[in-house]
């Protein structure tokens, strides 16, 4: 760490803690309507300032800022936690009559500012927090599974692992973010090359709105006009509340393997990837660090003395300097990962990657959660660290993964860090997601970051790609919209609100620009 404040620049050694909860000062809280307050019936509403506190903010850079700063702008008035269906659509009846707004809250983890509580012309904002709905039923002849909203990702897999399947999910969210989260934002996880991302996973969706519950039938697939499923999948809260989920599972895998291998440069490894999925051969976790990640990666796991040494006469003898890291990792019957594993080497090696082992993915393993918390120890060294992703066509990606890389540097300037990976690959293209770091200049930390994402954001425009592969779009992403679906697209989303949520209550200000 300290190797890594020296290549930011930062001079200051304390750490810059969080003030305690208790001294967070928070807006003073609305009323909240009678009315309101019946519907929530046993549940009742929390009004407590913890409460609040801890519905308040996702887990965004702006969040975190706004959170160790002591004073938040924007709280929820009040928390309900629904314990079935039926009071969620109680709930919503209420406050659509009442004009109290509702933001829907799974895991706390957006970090596209998803969960700001913002009011508009509303009188309130109510919590909706989905924790009572843990439901699990399993359909074994047909392997999906039916799993309330409110169900943590560890949750699930322990529910779904003593029934003998697995979802295969597994975003670096995976601790906190929920089986409702998932739907709502389309998420991808880092398995979600062999496994499919959580949208295509979901086979049939439940939606509870102000005006009615919307579902889809439990079918493997119809040809019975657009698909509704696919406009709740992604929603984020601004229709209405996704209350059921049924997923595709697959039996617990009897064998997990991952393993490291360092190819050439990034150019080519994205060439190895590239080869692998259009050939079905690719593993189910298939992840390629650039040159800039895979130093840092090194640097804060502590690798730089002996270890790193060592890596490096590994690679001499392989007569190979340098180069970027690549995470093979896979899972099921034991003869299948064998040949599978056979057939992935087999390109690897056409391609000039070079082997590492299974020691370097076990590594990659043990540590693929730890981003987050790792980033709370960066921002107390007065680190800006902050994320995005984006994706694109394979004959375009270099392009896009320029004008990115470039677009962050020039606004942050020279003693920063730019790193990437390329994850979740499809036979026409690849996501790439972006890390970026530099020291944080204290009372302007917000600025700062818009700067970057707004140069960022420019660049992935620029280059015709997508403004979000998985964190959605919530508030940050929103006035990127009408370049992503155009205007005719952003005007029928509104249609479909207006429909379903006529007194517009739902998550404000979210996904839709300019509201």
């Amino acid at each position: 760490m300290a190797a890594l404040r020296s290549e930011l620049g930062i001079q200051r050694t304390d750490r810059a803690e969080p003030p305690p909860i208790s001294e967070v000062a928070l807006p003073e809280a609305r009323p909240m309507p009678e009315a309101v307050r019946r519907a929530a019936g046993e549940a009742a509403l929390s009004t407590a300032a913890e409460d609040r506190l801890r519905h308040a903010a996702g887990r965004s850079y702006p969040d975190l800022v706004r959170l160790r700063s002591g004073t938040l702008d924007l709280a929820p008035d009040a928390i309900a936690a629904p314990e079935s269906r039926e009071r969620v659509a109680a709930l919503l009846e209420a406050c659509s009559d009442a004009d109290v707004a509702v933001v829907p809250y799974g895991g706390g983890s957006s970090v596209v500012g998803g969960l700001d509580a913002i009011s508009g012309p509303h009188s309130a904002v109510l919590s909706l927090d989905l924790r009572a709905l843990r439901s699990v039923e399993l359909d074994a002849t047909s392997l999906t599974a039916r799993l309330g909203p409110g169900l943590r990702g560890p949750e699930a897999e322990l529910e779904l692992g003593q029934l003998g399947v697995t979802l295969g999910h597994f975003p670096q969210s995976y601790e906190q973010a929920t089986i409702g989260g998932y739907a709502a934002t389309r998420s991808a996880g880092q398995a979600s090359t062999g496994y499919g991302r959580f949208d295509e996973l979901v086979t049939s969706v439940e939606l509870t709105t102000p005006v009615g519950p919307l579902r889809t039938l439990a079918v493997p697939h119809t040809a019975a006009g657009p698909a509704l499923r696919e406009l709740v999948l992604g929603s984020e809260g601004t229709l209405g509340v996704i209350t059921d989920v049924v997923c595709r599972v697959r039996p617990v895998p009897q064998e997990r393997s991952f393993e490291g291998w360092v190819a050439e440069d990034f150019a080519a490894g994205a060439a190895i990837v590239r080869t692998l999925i259009q050939n079905d051969e690719a593993p189910d976790v298939l992840r390629l660090s650039d040159e800039e990640e895979t130093r840092v990666s090194l640097r804060l796991s502590g690798s730089d003395g002996l270890q790193k040494r060592a890596l490096d006469a590994y690679l001499r003898l392989r007569r190979r300097s340098g180069g970027c890291l690549l995470i093979c990792g896979y899972e099921g019957e034991r003869e299948s990962v064998r040949r599978r594993r056979s057939l992935g080497s087999r390109r690897l090696r056409e391609g000039g990657a070079v082997p590492l082992g299974r020691a370097a993915g076990r590594s990659w393993e043990r540590s693929r959660f730890e981003g987050p918390y790792l980033r709370d120890e960066l921002l107390g060294m007065r680190v800006l660290v902050e994320t995005l992703e984006t994706a694109h066509t394979w004959s375009r990606l270099d392009e896009l993964y320029a004008g990115v890389g470039e677009a962050l540097r020039e606004v942050l300037g020279p003693q920063s860090i730019v790193m990437c990976h390329l994850s979740h690959a499809y036979a026409d293209g690849a996501s790439l997601y972006f890390t970026f770091l530099t020291a944080a200049r204290e009372g302007e930390e917000i600025e700062q970051w818009r700067r970057a994402k707004r140069a960022a954001s420019e660049a992935i425009l620029a280059a015709e790609a997508t403004i979000t592969h998985h964190h959605a779009v919530g508030r940050d992403h929103a006035p990127y919209m009408r370049a992503e679906i155009g205007d005719a697209g952003v005007e029928a989303l509104r249609a479909v609100k207006e429909r379903l949520d006529p007194a517009g209550i739902m998550n404000p200000g979210k996904l839709l620009p300019g509201d």
